[in-house]
């Protein structure tokens, strides 16, 4: 298989900007797709500021940051995809969402161009079969924040060509970050062990063990964590943990994956973690 030279991003997020970020900023010319305009917009001045930090200290020079950028082109249309030799989504997490994107870019890529997903949870199986070429379909998870995490989980579906796993873990090599390899299963490796530990936590906060604070300090000082529970799945998002939890819970059929009813409720009720302003924590704007 020809070495990956190009790369198109689909959703201007948050991941969607960090790896449109992480690829400029390792020399390969991306567009960046979001059918949302001001979202588009939003995501050019995330990477800016981003690349900016990075000059202020002194881990990239100004004229590469500069140049990272212009590598970016953002647009709102698809068919820019067509030239693409890598094509990532990181739009919403939902399967028919993701499955009638790969079936349009089926229409639109080259029938050796790759089509990768960055989900956190849903069955690539599931995804590869919605297209016309399912051996070209891969995942490649990415964790936030996307230019500092390391690891990026490749995700073989049953149906994805030995070639298409071997590209992309070269690609993931290319931009600095380590590749490691999984077969497909709902939440891979890192979500199935860690959603359910943060759901776990949730539940100790509903049964009024501890404090949210107490909860986390405890896994930091007992368990050598870096960050509480509660506090990473405020960072997370706690809409995409309970995404998570949820495919969990329905793919296995089992009842340890069962998601939290606080975790319901905080969701219902926008308390989201850091993007909202509001989750076991307060986070001022």
């Amino acid at each position: 298989m020809t070495p990956i030279q190009t790369i198109g991003v689909i959703g201007a997020g948050t991941m969607g900007n960090g790896i449109a970020q992480t690829f400029a900023v390792a020399g390969f010319p991306v567009v960046m797709q979001d059918l949302s305009q001001p979202a588009l917009d939003r995501a050019r001045a995330t990477i800016a500021g981003s690349l900016d930090r990075l000059v202020k200290k002194d881990r990239l020079t100004a004229d590469a940051a500069a140049a990272a950028l212009d590598r970016i082109n953002a647009t709102s249309t698809l068919d820019a995809m067509a030239d693409r030799d890598l094509v990532i989504e990181a739009i919403v997490e939902r399967l028919d969402v993701k499955t009638s994107v790969i079936k349009q870019l089926d229409a639109i890529c080259r029938a050796d161009a790759i089509l990768a997903s960055n989900t956190s949870s849903i069955s690539l199986t599931q995804l590869a079969a919605a297209s016309a070429h399912p051996g070209r379909v891969v995942g490649m998870h990415f964790f936030n924040p996307v230019p500092v995490m390391q690891l990026v989980e490749i995700i073989r579906a049953l149906q994805t060509d030995d070639a298409v796993a071997m590209a992309v873990t070269e690609a993931t090599r290319a931009i600095g970050k380590t590749p490691r390899v999984s077969k497909d299963s709902y939440g891979f490796i890192v979500n199935r062990l860690l959603a359910p530990l943060i759901n776990e936590a949730i539940n100790c906060v509903s049964e009024g063990l501890a404090t949210p604070e107490d909860i986390d300090s405890m896994m930091k000082l007992g368990a050598n964590h870096p960050m509480g529970p509660l506090a990473l799945g405020d960072l997370i998002g706690l809409d995409v943990v309970l995404n998570i939890m949820e495919t969990l819970y329905h793919g296995f059929d089992d009842p340890k994956y069962r998601p939290s009813p606080l975790l319901k409720q905080m969701v219902a009720a926008g308390y989201l973690g850091r993007k909202s302003g509001k989750g076991f924590a307060d986070y001022p704007a």
